[in-house]
């Protein structure tokens, strides 16, 4: 569903994105993991069509993001790191937004979308609420809700739990897992225990390098014993 060959970023004389390729597939979830700076944030970017690679393809169920940036858009829910929104909106009214520009113009088909979202990630109690008056948590929560919104069949997530309270993360990895029979699902996380919880796959970049592609439980038998962040600091300061 995702396939990414030799991406390439490059800001002055950082290279923030040093030849990255891997692919994922329906059905999977992969976590992304690096410290601070490694690329992923930009990974994510050049992957969703919201910046261009200074080389190598990224493709979306077979289309190039550069070729047709669009086209690949309608196959994606993002979210990107911090979830912008709209402050003045209300929940309703921004995820109503994002309907009629996901397509769904006819009023009962962009109620159908807007209710669908609100349900799915708790938003009831806050729906008619201006989003600037809400907590980190629920502005996360919108966040994950205009992703969800147009149902894509991959998603690519940037710190989906940030944010939240202990419950509202378990929701959100609940149903993230839940929906991963039918998507392809990449998320962005600095929490190890997610990766565990609910990462089928997982890969590490450290300078803008892909250093690990493995399953968690791989990655936990490089070390045996050793705490998952244990293993991750080693190799992300070594590179090996």
């Amino acid at each position: 569903m995702i396939e990414v060959k030799g991406l390439v970023k490059t800001y002055g004389a950082n290279r923030a994105v040093d030849g990255i390729s891997f692919s994922v597939s329906r059905g999977e979830i992969l976590g992304f993991l690096g410290p601070n700076g490694a690329g992923k944030s930009t990974t994510m970017k050049m992957i969703t069509g919201f910046i261009r690679p200074d080389a190598g393809t990224a493709t979306v169920d077979g289309i190039d993001v550069t070729a047709d940036p669009v086209a690949v858009k309608r196959k994606l829910g993002y979210l990107p790191e911090s979830a912008p929104a709209y402050p003045e909106m209300t929940v309703e009214e921004f995820l109503g937004f994002i309907a009629e520009v996901r397509g769904f113009r006819a009023a009962e088909a962009k109620r159908v979308q807007v209710d669908r979202a609100i349900t799915l990630t708790h938003l009831s109690p806050v729906r008619r609420q201006t989003i600037e008056t809400l907590s980190k948590g629920f502005k996360q929560r919108v966040g994950f809700a205009q992703a969800l919104l147009h149902d894509p069949p991959a998603l690519v997530l940037d710190e989906p739990t940030d944010g939240l309270d202990p419950n509202q993360k378990i929701e959100v990895r609940s149903l993230i897992k839940s929906m991963a029979a039918t998507k392809t699902i990449i998320l962005s996380t600095h929490i190890l225990e997610e990766v565990e919880a609910i990462c089928t796959r997982v890969i590490i970049i450290s300078r803008g390098k892909v250093v690990v592609d493995e399953t968690p439980a791989a990655l936990r038998s490089r070390q045996p014993g050793a705490r998952l962040d244990e293993i991750f600091r080693s190799l992300t300061a070594s590179d090996v």
